[in-house]
């Protein structure tokens, strides 16, 4: 009993641990993210997408209540948001236990995204042809969508950020500060739940990641409509983030061992992340490229697919790498590999992939953030928005990173950097 009344009881977030520039930081994003992603639509809505350097001499461009709000999207936004809350409870799973928390309690998770996934594209692709429903509609309500999408994430998280002052709560160490501001934003809670149903697991996976692959379907089936087939880019950008979101199902389990699940509370910033920038800035390319068809020649084709294979084997052989190694290092995958063992008794690896930069798997995800963008072409910034923000999101990961690991290790870890010198990019950075 003693334990579980330090649940809710957690000394204050230290002022020196704020991150996003603390409250004034942290209160400015909960306006200014939802704001980018309503102002890359209005900056590239259709035909017309502006440039960088054309906002210093022409008018942005306004939007109409009625550009943003439609009864449709919110129907559209509610049905699919119940039936992948159906999916997650009804369809069968192994059930796998998240890793030890401060109580030394574990949670419980049944593993059943993959078959979600799957239910989920293969069965709007046969209703869509069988004319049950027609996903090109995604593309005509886009913005009152994703408008929808950030304003029930706003609810959220002031659903999450009430409810984790009542009862015993298990809290997140860096979302106590005390300032609302901040709070709302980080996250109290680290696992907030109703019942079984765990909402930050639930929504780091379900309706976001997979509403952002069938979004790309629906930019597919709009491209057809409009121009009656469809372009070799088109293919590629959907191939590319559907085959990326199934990897990641595949390997479901590994979510619950991530910084969001184990460490992060759930807040504003995973729940308007999950459940609106992901959707509706990652399918950018693909809404793009619906009215700007980009026709490849098979050179840039070949090239495009061998960056973005690539980066996913950099990205997927590290992590699988570093796992082996962290569940059994005498695995004969991976025994030969070099570490040097801290105070703390943990082991860190100084060869193999992690021996030529401290977050290796970041440049996977870099390079195949940039195939993701070739497709469209040089005419237009835009599309490749997607590409700048992913690098800037890593190297503030692994500059956060850097300094939770600093605190954690102390000079064993100014030792680890200086047998593994690179961050992200070998030799560069």
């Amino acid at each position: 009993m003693g334990v579980e009344m330090k649940h809710n009881t957690l000394p204050p977030t230290d002022p020196k641990d704020f991150v996003f520039l603390g409250p004034i930081g942290t209160g400015f994003l909960v306006g200014f993210l939802p704001f980018i992603v309503v102002s890359l639509y209005a900056l590239c809505p259709g035909e017309t997408c502006m440039n960088v350097q054309e906002l210093l001499f022409k008018d942005i461009p306004t939007l109409q209540w009625s550009d943003v709000y439609s009864p449709r999207a919110v129907q559209i936004f509610s049905s699919w948001m119940a039936f992948q809350t159906v999916l997650y409870i009804v369809l069968p799973g192994d059930l796998v236990k998240g890793v030890e928390l401060r109580d030394g309690s574990r949670l419980e998770y049944r593993m059943n995204g993959f078959l979600a996934f799957c239910i989920s594209l293969i069965g709007s692709m046969v209703a869509h042809q069988m004319g049950i429903i027609n996903l090109a509609e995604a593309y005509d309500e886009y913005l009152p969508l994703a408008c929808t999408a950030i304003a029930f994430s706003y609810l959220l998280s002031t659903y999450l950020y009430l409810t984790s002052f009542i009862g015993n709560r298990m809290l997140a160490e860096g979302g106590v500060s005390g300032n609302p501001f901040y709070d709302f934003f980080m996250g109290r809670e680290l696992n907030p739940r109703i019942g079984d149903f765990d909402l930050k697991v639930f929504c780091e996976l379900r309706p976001g990641l997979i509403g952002w692959c069938v979004l790309d379907l629906a930019m597919a089936a709009k491209q057809v409509q409009l121009h009656g087939e469809l372009s070799n880019s088109m293919a590629l950008v959907n191939v590319f983030q559907i085959f990326y979101v199934l990897d990641s199902f595949w390997s479901e389990a590994a979510l619950l061992t991530t910084m969001d699940v184990t460490e992060e509370g759930f807040g504003f910033m995973l729940a308007f992340g999950d459940l609106a920038w992901v959707p509706f800035t990652y399918t950018l390319q693909a809404r793009y490229l619906v009215s700007h068809p980009q026709y490849l020649s098979v050179a840039a084709v070949v090239a495009i697919v061998a960056l973005n294979a690539a980066g996913y084997a950099i990205f997927r052989l590290s992590n699988r790498q570093k796992n082996l190694f962290r569940n059994n290092p005498d695995d004969p995958a991976v025994a030969h590999i070099e570490y040097m063992k801290t105070d703390r008794g943990t082991r860190l690896m100084t060869s193999g992939w992690w021996g030529i930069a401290r977050h290796i798997n970041y440049f996977g995800d870099m390079l195949q953030g940039l195939a993701w963008c070739l497709p469209c072409g040089f005419g237009h910034q835009i599309p490749y928005f997607y590409a700048i923000y992913f690098t800037t999101l890593l190297i503030h990961r692994d500059l956060r990173d850097g300094d939770n690991c600093q605190k954690k290790y102390g000079k064993d870890w100014d030792k680890y950097c200086s047998l593994v010198k690179s961050r992200i990019i070998p030799y560069v950075y």
